[in-house]
């Protein structure tokens, strides 16, 4: 059996200004200390065998906050990344409905078929985010690994490790920053979701999505 424990990134710019981050390497921002205090505690105890990130800034720092205990080198995948939006990347959500009202409304209520514009479409990142995952399990066979990633991402994987296609991803919730997924994988690569999106280290106060903020406005 080999398990993944899968880490959405603290919180950054985009979260804090409501903004859609995608590709942009924004940094960490707003709660991010204390969120990364609390989650390196969570795992601090747990066994960890191998460390990866996507490349960008507030993954890899979430990371290496995780890693104050462990140790490990941490290695980037660009497989791991979050959405890349397109036109999207920078923009406000009443921007986006302003100017693209019709994928807007398909990214809220039929998020499986979305498209970015001069961006990847979601079913691009729900088969890169699994190639990369399992790509990682291969190579850590028996072993814990620790990956950090992204909001959207992370959310199309747990949609495919718990037998959905693309269409099923308005099942999957958004998860909070520094949410902690677990997935255990046995011999013939068998997804099995142990933990699912479970912030609870988080007080409410450090919780934008306890306190009612909506992931689609800052992946």
């Amino acid at each position: 059996m080999t398990r993944i424990i899968l880490v959405r990134h603290c919180e950054a710019k985009g979260n804090t200004y409501r903004i859609l981050q995608g590709r942009t390497d924004c940094d960490i921002s707003g709660n991010s200390a204390a969120q990364l205090d609390l989650v390196s505690l969570r795992l601090r105890n747990t066994h960890i065998d191998a460390i990866y990130s996507s490349p960008l800034k507030r993954a890899r720092k979430t990371a290496e906050a995780i890693n104050r205990y462990h140790g490990l080198p941490v290695k980037t995948d660009a497989r791991l990344q979050e959405i890349d939006v397109g036109e999207w990347e920078g923009k406000t959500w009443s921007e986006i409905e302003r100017d693209y009202p019709e994928m807007a409304k398909v990214w809220k209520e039929n998020p499986g078929a979305f498209v970015s514009p001069n961006g990847e479409s979601m079913k691009e990142v729900y088969d890169r985010i699994w190639d990369g995952i399992i790509d990682i399990v291969k190579h850590n066979e028996g072993k814990t690994v620790l990956v950090t990633s992204h909001g959207c991402a992370i959310r199309n994987f747990l949609c495919r490790a718990l037998g959905k296609t693309p269409d099923g991803l308005s099942d999957i919730e958004w998860c909070d920053n520094t949410a902690v997924s677990v997935i255990d994988f046995d011999g013939a690569l068998k997804p099995k979701v142990v933990v699912m999106n479970d912030a609870s280290h988080l007080p409410a106060s450090l919780s934008l999505h306890k306190q009612g903020v909506m992931y689609e406005n800052g992946v």
